[in-house]
């Protein structure tokens, strides 16, 4: 038995919710096992307040877990009902770190297969003396990745992003031929080797509107975006473009593409998030480990009501699967 991480997440957040709802609602794990890497009493907690039946126990590597089990590796001891749901305090915010931590140290072990990450706090993660904007760039630096890339995922669409969390004004200077031929090389290998797509097709979003219209809306297009998609299509890449933003999601949404490169953060996730708000799930490309991700934040105004819905957590849970799997076959067949 194989198994996957999924952290907590922020303590005060729908993490634990989420989580308790998965367990309840998955039929027996047959190959990749989920463990949460978190805290009990937190946990515990959150079911009793929500009247949802959960049998916690502690995990340890070899243990089995069956159907109405919930196997927690507790890293934390937080005073649970001193907590208040929706209010993130530094001991919360070096808890949720000190999951991602140990969930990355326990792959690389060998430990575990993939992990799961349950939504956490970019302020908390900062107050907690972590200077990450997110759990992307934090993954990054503790995987030593350089080349990392940001792809939402759902059964519509795939888009990836060539600039992240950034203001939309400073998005221009930040593209340049060589970001973007590394992001359509890092996007084409994981949809072969992660996603099992033989001949992937790949289309780019322009930055300008109607793709800078020859230069009168825009030069990126001209001097940016189209040197590198030749450059990549002469390696044997599928790749085309740079489209109209407008129009571009409908094709792939209809079939015509595996992924769209898009050129900033809202660009790619306001089409995508209006296709899968509930099921979409954040894949951290260009890892040397496998970590999949739920697509929303820690809604801390409903935290703790029992509103919190856990479709994008199964849906990262068996995206995480299916990834790990590929992967151990491409290695097997090297």
């Amino acid at each position: 038995m194989r198994h996957i991480a999924i952290t907590m997440g922020c303590p005060v957040g729908i993490g634990p919710e989420i989580l308790l709802k998965f367990f309840a609602q998955a039929d027996e794990f047959s190959e990749y096992s989920p463990v949460i890497l978190g805290d009990i009493g937190v946990l515990q907690r959150c079911a009793s307040e929500l009247g949802i039946k959960a049998e916690l126990l502690p995990w340890k590597p070899g243990a089995p877990a069956h159907k109405g089990q919930i196997p927690v590796l507790e890293l934390s001891h937080l005073p649970a009902r001193d907590l208040f749901w929706g209010h993130p305090t530094i001991a919360t915010g070096k808890a949720m770190v000190s999951y991602i931590e140990k969930a990355v140290s326990l792959i690389l072990e060998g430990t575990f297969s993939a992990m799961v990450t349950c939504p956490i706090s970019k302020a908390s993660l900062n107050n907690a003396g972590y200077a990450f904007p997110g759990h992307t760039e934090m993954l990054a630096a503790l995987t030593r990745s350089s080349n990392y890339v940001m792809m939402m995922a759902g059964s519509r669409l795939r888009v990836t992003l060539a600039t992240i969390h950034c203001s939309l004004a400073s998005v221009p200077a930040r593209l340049n031929k060589e970001i973007l031929t590394a992001l359509i090389q890092t996007t084409d290998t994981a949809l072969r080797q992660d996603f099992g797509i033989v001949t992937p097709r790949i289309a780019v979003a322009a930055l300008n509107p109607h793709a800078g219209e020859t230069g009168l809306f825009g030069h990126e297009e001209e001097d940016i975006i189209l040197p590198a998609i030749e450059k990549m299509q002469a390696t044997g890449i599928q790749i085309q473009g740079p489209f109209p933003p407008d129009t571009i999601f409908f094709k792939a949404a209809t079939g015509s593409y595996d992924a769209v490169i898009c050129m900033y953060h809202d660009q790619g996730l306001i089409p995508f998030k209006l296709l899968h708000f509930k099921d979409g799930v954040n894949v951290t490309l260009g890892l040397p480990i496998v970590r999949t991700s739920v697509d929303h934040g820690t809604a801390y105004d409903i935290a703790g009501q029992g509103l919190a819905d856990p479709a994008s957590l199964a849906a990262a849970v068996e995206l995480a699967a299916l990834i790990a799997r590929n992967r151990d076959a491409a290695q097997r067949c090297a």
